[in-house]
């Protein structure tokens, strides 16, 4: 039987703003942790990105959020990236609205007086990178002693970009009684001590996602011409929903783009060296169906959640099988399932063969060129390779 948000607790008017959206029943992780974290006790969750946590903690936090008599801050979320914050913010806004409350995600690579000035008129919620939290309370915009509840999102990737220090200097300012939600695709290490430090008496929970499921997509591998591949790509892109084409190095996502919108595609990269406006432009377009494809590098896609992407494409072979699966993963999200093309040139034919060993499969490598038919039906090649 299907637990439902009701029976979690979770307050009707955010539950009719959820059915809005088409989202009637929790995930996992959600059911797992939204009840204990309404009844107000620390919650560490173990799960990865794309499992649906950000409802996990969203729900409950919102629900017990109420406005401070100054305009201070009494809900926070800690997140790695601006990406993440913005998705975050993207999640919350609807549901702070049906409340009445007052969400902002603050960020470096933006203007601070702007966001001081927005928050001086009074924020309920604030989502926030650390680093530009630390920066926020220095100048004294930010007062964080009246918050009442923390989540510390994504903390694996907290520590893996050196930021848990930060995250440790904002929760020992933090001086009221408070919930703590911690949710991490990892939890030793030094996430383990965060937790020890700063949760009191925590509930566990961990969803332990198949390894992104070699299972559960299609995989097709193709030996491509250098002078054609695009080509390819691009009718692969034609007949998919959403397409993610991962390339090795940044500038092969900027050539890669101009490649495809040479060939007709509404295509736009995101890596490190783009001015933050112009990811956020990529990306909502992108999630929005404003474009066909994105071209990503592996760093600049960590962490980045998109609905219906229906194909990935390894434009250049991944360097190791768990690069394979995470750049695949993208398209095998919440359930959802896809495929994984993986192009590559005669001379990385080895390279590919020990990919597939190391992941288990034994495919055959299909030498293909922009003019093939079964290009237009994926699903059909991968049932018939199978």
């Amino acid at each position: 039987m299907t637990t439902t948000f009701a029976q979690l607790g979770v307050p009707q008017d955010l539950i009719d703003t959820l059915a809005k959206q088409g989202i009637e029943s929790p995930f996992a992780i959600q059911t797992l942790a939204i009840g204990d974290a309404m009844a107000g006790r620390d919650v560490c969750g173990k799960a990865k990105t794309g499992s649906g946590k950000t409802l996990a903690f969203s729900l409950p936090a919102i629900a017990h959020t109420e406005r401070h008599q100054q305009g201070k801050p009494t809900t926070l979320v800690l997140t790695p990236t601006r990406e993440l914050a913005n998705q975050i913010a993207g999640v919350v806004e609807p549901l702070a609205k049906a409340r009445q409350l007052r969400p902002i995600a603050v960020y470096g690579g933006t203007n601070i007086d702007k966001q001081i000035e927005t928050i001086s008129n009074g924020i309920d919620i604030i989502i926030a990178t650390p680093g530009r939290l630390i920066d926020l309370i220095d100048r004294t915009a930010v007062d964080v002693a009246a918050v009442q509840r923390v989540v510390v999102d994504e903390a694996d990737r907290m520590a893996d970009m050196g930021f848990l220090p930060q995250v440790e200097w904002i929760l020992r300012h933090i001086k009221a009684n408070h919930q703590t939600m911690l949710f991490s695709a990892t939890l030793d290490g030094a996430v383990d001590i965060v937790v020890k430090r700063h949760l009191t008496d925590p509930v566990f929970h961990e969803v332990s996602e198949p390894e992104v499921t070699v299972s559960e997509m299609g995989h097709v591998f193709m030996a491509v011409h250098k002078m054609n591949r695009v080509q390819v790509a691009s009718r692969i892109i034609g007949q998919a929903s959403k397409t993610l084409l991962f390339t090795r190095t940044k500038r092969g996502a900027d050539q890669l783009e101009r490649e495809l919108r040479s060939e007709g595609v509404k295509a736009a990269a995101i890596h490190g060296d783009l001015r933050q406006t112009q990811r956020e432009k990529a990306l909502n377009d992108f999630s929005k169906g404003k474009l066909k494809a994105l071209v990503a590098t592996d760093v600049a896609a960590r962490g980045l959640h998109v609905d219906d992407v229906g194909v990935v494409i390894h434009y250049n072979p991944p360097e190791d099988h768990k690069t394979y699966l995470h750049r695949s993963g993208r398209t095998a999200r919440a359930g959802a399932t896809g495929t994984a093309v993986t192009m590559f040139l005669w001379d990385e034919e080895l390279q590919v063969r020990q990919l597939q060993r190391r992941l288990g499969l034994k495919l055959p490598l299909h030498e293909v060129f922009s003019n093939d038919a079964r290009l237009d039906d994926l699903p059909a090649w991968v049932r018939q390779q199978n």
